[in-house]
This record gives C-alpha cells, sequence and structure tokens, in this order.
C-alpha cells in the first residue's frame, strides 16, 4: 500500500476474490469479533440474513451500498482495482461480543457487521467505510497484516482519516471535548468542515487553526494505535512507535478519495473527479 514500508505491488488479479487469504482476519477500529464459523467456511451472508430475527442490519448496508458517497467511491475503486465486491459474499451480519461494531476478515474473505452493536444508519455507514478502506488497501497492495505491524499501522491510519473516525460528531461522541472546550471544538470543526488544499492561506498559521489541526492529527493517531491494540498482542509503546514511524506517508495518502473528505459534498466531490479522472485517462 502506499506509504507502508515494505508494501507495494499489484493486487488481486481480476477475477479472484475480494480479499485474498491470509492468516487471519484485520480489525476495525473496535476489536475483532470471535470466529464464528470452523475450517475457513465463509459466515451466512447479509441477503439470508434478511430472514433472520434482526432485519435492521441488512437493510441499513443496502441503503449504505446504494446512497453513501464514501461507500459509493470505494466500491467503484475496487471494482477498478480489478477486486469486483458482492454484497452477497462479501459481507455478513452478525451477533457480536462486547462492543464490536465489525471487523474485515480475510480468512473468508468478508466484512463482518455486528448487527447487535450497529446503532443506526451513520454508524453503519462509518463501519463500511472503514473496513473497505482496508480491503482497498489489501486490493491494491501486498499487505503483511500479522508480520510487518507498520503495515497494519499504515492502513489504520488511513482508515481512521478518511472513513470520518475523527469526525466532530464522534469526537464529541467518545467525550473529547467537555463544555469548557466549546470553543476549541468549533475550531476543530472549522478545520473538518474545509479541505486543506482550499483553506485560505493567511489563515493556516493563525493559533486555533492549528490547535484543530492538532486536534484532528491526534485523533487519527489515537484511533490507529487503539485499533492495532485491538488485533495485536503488544504493547502500546510497539504499536505507537509503528504509528509514528508511516504516519506521515500513511496520513498523506488519501487513496482513492484524492482528498480527506470530510463532509459527504467532499465525498460526492471525490467520486465525481474519480470517475472524471477514469474518463481522462481513456482518452489519453
Amino acid at each position: 500500500m502506499t506509504g507502508a514500508p515494505g508494501g507495494g505491488g499489484p493486487g488481486p488479479a481480476a477475477g479472484e476474490p475480494l480479499l485474498q487469504r491470509r492468516d487471519s482476519g484485520q480489525g476495525s477500529p473496535e476489536p475483532l469479533p470471535p470466529p464464528l464459523a470452523e475450517h475457513g467456511q465463509p459466515r451466512q451472508g447479509f441477503l439470508s440474513s434478511l430472514f433472520t430475527r434482526d432485519q435492521s442490519c441488512p437493510l441499513m448496508l443496502l441503503k449504505t451500498l446504494e446512497t453513501n458517497p464514501y461507500v459509493k467511491l470505494l466500491l467503484d475503486a475496487m471494482k477498478h482495482s480489478g477486486c469486483a465486491v458482492d454484497p452477497g459474499r462479501h459481507f455478513s451480519c452478525e451477533d457480536c461480543d462486547g462492543n464490536v461494531s465489525g471487523g474485515f476478515d480475510a480468512s473468508t474473505s468478508q466484512i463482518v457487521l455486528c448487527q447487535n452493536n450497529i446503532r443506526n444508519e451513520a454508524h453503519m455507514s462509518r463501519v463500511v467505510t472503514h473496513e473497505l478502506i482496508h480491503a482497498f488497501d489489501h486490493c491494491r497492495a501486498h499487505v503483511h497484516w500479522f508480520t510487518n505491524v507498520r503495515h497494519l499501522a499504515c492502513s489504520e491510519i488511513r482508515a481512521a482519516s478518511l472513513s470520518g473516525d475523527c469526525s466532530l460528531v464522534n469526537e464529541i461522541f467518545r467525550l473529547h471535548f467537555g463544555l469548557k472546550q466549546h470553543h476549541q471544538g468549533l475550531t476543530v470543526h472549522l478545520w473538518l468542515s474545509f479541505d486543506e488544499q482550499a483553506f485560505p492561506a493567511e489563515c493556516a498559521d493563525h493559533a486555533e487553526v492549528r490547535l484543530g489541526k492538532q486536534r484532528l492529527l491526534t485523533c487519527v493517531r489515537d484511533r490507529a494505535v487503539l485499533s492495532i491494540l485491538a488485533v495485536r498482542n503488544i504493547s502500546r509503546e510497539e504499536a505507537q512507535k509503528a504509528v509514528d514511524e508511516v504516519f506521515e506517508s500513511c496520513f498523506n495518502d488519501h487513496e482513492p478519495f484524492g482528498r480527506i473528505p470530510h463532509t459527504k459534498t467532499y465525498a460526492r466531490y471525490a467520486h465525481r473527479d474519480f470517475r472524471n479522472r477514469d474518463r481522462y485517462y481513456s482518452n489519453i
């Protein structure tokens, strides 16, 4: 993957599964759910789960796949890279232990969505986006998830920064801002509401803008470290070291969005640009 030391190289060829098999699954910001299938058999697909007791997960997933601009861009990028996603095969709604929201289980080539913990459509969209970023990274590069922690760190940095994990709403929900920090919270909102490249140059060094950007960077670092600790039996110091070593290159790797999509509007612009880029190269 771009920015991951030791990564690079082509992803799976066209027609191969969404994710090539490896030792075990890749987690989301929350811990991966325990294996619910034996002998490498795929879990129940979300289409079949429409007929189970909990219908909210597959229905929310269907709407997310059809309408969310982050997800639509990632699905197009996966297809363009030779890793087309089959919703009935590559997503699975399941009950999970604890407060797990989802996980990327490469042993069965599926994204697991924890139907008992995903609270609403916005939460579903964020989880699907996060996991599809891992899938995209795995598709476009030879990622050594379990033998090179820096590869894992790079994908977690990208997922945290590009999926909306560090949006103002989510940060407030996590109680990172108190009433006394309301002013700084508004600063973060200003930062997250503007594209860095479009932000007025004369304002870039303003103290409050610097504070807003620093909070964004801190959130991405913290989320990446937590994600690593959820799926690796290593110390916090080791996880932080891995994140620090690849942070600059991986935080600045915005593929396939081309920018950090701070809002759905920016995600729509990014999707439009992605499609236009395709047309441009086809006409050269």
